[in-house]
């Protein structure tokens, strides 16, 4: 098991191997002092899943390092979200240690809207590993992988968002409201999609203007 673990490690090109490793250590930052502890383990454990897996799904699926460039960005925005369980993510401690001034009251909200941020990056991240995957593995011309990789990515959204209101079915009352971050809004969910959606159509339009 060992030899094939090695085996696959040494196929993934080394600039990916090396988001790899950024990657591990960030999630290793991000447990220290670890503020939320109970939820850590649900916030990360994907993520450390993934990594886990990488090596041979890049060898069994291999992807350009600008899709797993984008991959690994993406699990880079959520592993900081995890740390604060997105909710409590203190980019405005952060805005005023810099600038003077704080994020909310610059678009006039009290609403930590990190999560929104991240769910925007998931469409925007993520529809170019969708549009290789489609074209590489599915045989699909180029305008049908770009339809697969919108549709794939409502889809995401959607069963992501199935998923929390699952949890908070089983989850204890804080701990299914603390994961969700829902923040007391009624249309969240809707939100959280509709933020992919868009992130994903302005990656297809850019990606569509390199083409031509």
């Amino acid at each position: 098991m060992i030899a094939g673990a090695a085996a696959a490690w040494k196929a993934v090109p080394v600039a990916q191997r090396r988001m790899i490793i950024a990657l591990a250590l960030a999630v290793c930052l991000a447990n220290i002092a670890q503020p939320y502890p109970d939820l850590a383990p649900l916030q990360h454990g994907p993520t450390v899943a993934l990594l886990f897996a990488a090596p041979w799904l890049l060898r069994r699926w291999p992807l350009s390092t600008a899709a797993i460039g984008c991959i690994a960005a993406f699990f880079l925005l959520h592993t900081l979200g995890a740390r604060w369980i997105y909710s409590y993510v203190p980019y405005d401690d952060w805005a005023r240690a810099v600038v003077g001034h704080d994020i909310s009251s610059l678009f006039g909200t009290t609403r930590n809207g990190y999560d929104r941020l991240v769910h925007f990056a998931f469409g925007a991240l993520l529809t170019l590993p969708m549009v290789e995957v489609a074209g590489k593995f599915s045989g699909l011309r180029s305008g049908w992988s770009l339809a697969f990789a919108f549709a794939a990515i409502g889809l995401g959204s959607a069963l992501y968002e199935i998923f929390e209101w699952l949890l908070t079915l089983i989850a204890a009352g804080e701990t299914a409201d603390y994961y969700n971050g829902q923040q007391g809004d009624v249309w969240d969910a809707q939100k959280d999609m509709a933020a992919a959606q868009v992130g994903s159509a302005l990656a297809l339009i850019a990606l569509l203007r390199r083409r031509d």
